[in-house]
């Protein structure tokens, strides 16, 4: 739902100005993020704010479920705000390392919270938007949904918890996400459960509108199941990484990126090579060091625990500024758009054995 639908139903108006707006109605406690120009990228306040109205909401016997949605026509959360922390180490304070350790604490507290949370997954949700969202126990896509991870494009790593989502994928779907940073839609996502339900954009108003006469039973989850099974569906035809899932874990089950991007540009098979071809190029294009540490990471967090997997990845994001990638990628990319980022090698066993050391 918008902020203006927001504010036509009474909200007072000042507080379109919130970057956290949280109500709640009939039992469902609402928190949307409300900066729809930036796509609703996460700021340490909006990661505090949520924080805490999650904490009240914990113990709140009134407030029964969660939904986390977010304001404007764009999309849900396209991630954090990674100009804002690289300004922040180039003047030499300390918000870049408590913003992730903050946000990384949020998307735990959504993991393990007690009571059933909803993610509206409407339009671009992508990095830090996702670790809201995989956090969620309904996870709801639309027609308008692009989900992704597209960290290594500006020389990171997938984070918020994604070396465990993104791990846990049937196949080697998980590891070309990570990788890649591919975008998939709806169908996709219902392929492999980056997502639990298909609702129309459309009817994303009806969705709140019979919550808000729902008699809730003891069970509210399922409560809110009965209410998504009458507007939506749980799959959709043809997925792509269906059709590409062969290809898909053939070669990204390989132990090394660069044998995987030259695998990739020998294809030959009618069905794959014009997908192969086009993943070759995309990867050419992503750090070298970002795409190695996100497998070794991927393949890591297999074995781990969520709380060990939300571990490692404050190690590396603790080393990144100095070590890694992000730098040039956010000034290539985002400041002066050159769009021609000076990556660093990708690292030898020695440098990828020292950056996960101390786990």
């Amino acid at each position: 739902m918008s902020a203006q639908a927001i504010s036509a139903q009474g909200q007072d108006a000042n507080l379109l100005n919130n970057p956290i707006l949280s109500e709640v109605r009939n039992h469902v406690g609402y928190l949307t993020l409300n900066r729809p120009a930036g796509i609703n990228a996460l700021t340490l306040p909006m990661v505090r704010e949520m924080r805490a109205r999650l904490a009240e909401w914990a113990e709140d016997s009134d407030v029964l479920v969660v939904v986390l949605r977010g304001a404007g026509n764009k999309g849900f959360c396209a991630g954090g705000d990674v100009r804002a922390l690289c300004e922040s180490y180039e003047r030499h304070d300390n918000l870049h390392q408590t913003f992730f350790a903050e946000e990384y604490q949020l998307d735990l507290a959504l993991h393990q919270f007690r009571k059933p949370v909803v993610a509206l997954m409407d339009g671009f949700t992508l990095g830090g938007g996702m670790g809201l969202a995989q956090a969620a126990e309904l996870r709801v896509v639309t027609e308008r949904s692009w989900l992704g991870m597209p960290e290594t494009a500006i020389g990171f790593f997938p984070d918020v918890g994604a070396s465990y989502f993104l791990s846990r994928l049937p196949g080697a779907i998980g590891l070309y996400l990570g990788i890649t940073g591919a975008r998939i839609q709806a169908a996709d996502a219902l392929y492999c459960g980056l997502a639990d339900w298909f609702v129309e954009h459309d009817r994303l108003a009806q969705f709140e509108e019979r919550l808000d006469r729902t008699e809730w039973s003891a069970m509210p989850l399922k409560d809110v199941q009965n209410v998504l099974a009458k507007l939506g569906v749980q799959v959709l035809p043809e997925p792509p990484l269906d059709r590409l899932r062969p290809a898909i874990d053939h070669f990204f089950n390989q132990p090394e990126v660069p044998s995987i991007i030259e695998q990739l540009r020998q294809v030959n098979v009618a069905d794959s090579r014009d997908w192969a071809l086009r993943t070759a190029e995309e990867m050419a294009l992503r750090s070298p060091l970002a795409m190695v540490v996100t497998r070794e990471m991927l393949v890591f967090g297999r074995q781990l625990s969520l709380e060990s997997c939300f571990h490692m990845e404050l190690h590396l994001a603790s080393q990144w500024f100095e070590r890694g990638d992000l730098l040039e990628g956010v000034r290539a990319l985002l400041i002066d758009k050159d769009k021609r980022p000076r990556w660093k090698p990708a690292p030898g066993p020695r440098q990828l054995q020292e950056l996960f050391e101390g786990l």
